[in-house]
């Protein structure tokens, strides 16, 4: 059987690669637009379920991993900046508050046709950031593709206060812990 990410972020990629299981990554054709009233909660899990089918229809004999993140301030979600003035915003709005992010993970075994499904969330307590800060920081590392504007795995550590949640990974956009308990029941053991 075959693993697949339905996914193009090299974020998911780079995680899902410490498995050290081989996989491949195929793009999948979904719109990600927010449905009106929907919570994030929500959002995360029809995406990850709707990326993880739209590549298991394609693809028999295959295990199939769909993944979706987003960041939730207050009642904002919070997607990726794509530029400088947006992640100085986000950043700002985000100094001395909670963000919790919500990531969405959906396994489908497109062979016995079963689907595990799971959100999983993991807050972010940012440190009080001056104006100066979030220039540096933006400037530095350009996370411009990163929902919430950070990067926790490299200088974005520095903007935090604390981290709290079962499954640091989650932050990053694969919650690993979850992932290898689904593939496990899927019948693909990591170990």
């Amino acid at each position: 059987m075959q693993l697949i990410l339905a996914s193009t972020s090299r974020y998911r990629r780079e995680l899902l690669g410490r498995l050290g299981l081989p996989f491949s990554c195929v793009p999948p054709q979904v719109d990600e637009a927010i449905l009106p009233g929907e919570t994030a909660t929500a959002l995360v899990a029809r995406l990850a379920l709707a990326k993880a089918r739209a590549v298991a229809e394609q693809h028999p004999d295959s295990i199939v991993i769909g993944s979706d993140q987003v960041a939730v301030l207050g009642d904002s979600i919070l997607g990726k900046s794509g530029d400088y003035a947006t992640a100085c915003r986000q950043l700002s709005a985000a100094s001395g508050n909670r963000v919790v992010f919500q990531t969405g993970l959906c396994v489908i075994s497109s062979v016995s046709g079963q689907t595990q499904q799971a959100v999983v969330p993991f807050t972010v307590v940012f440190r009080q950031l001056s104006a100066g800060q979030i220039d540096s920081y933006v400037r530095r590392e350009q996370p411009y593709d990163c929902a919430g504007s950070f990067k926790s795995e490299g200088l974005g550590i520095c903007l935090f206060e604390k981290m709290q949640g079962d499954d640091p990974t989650a932050l990053i956009g694969l919650p690993l812990i979850t992932l290898t308990g689904m593939l496990q029941h899927a019948g693909m053991p990591v170990l």
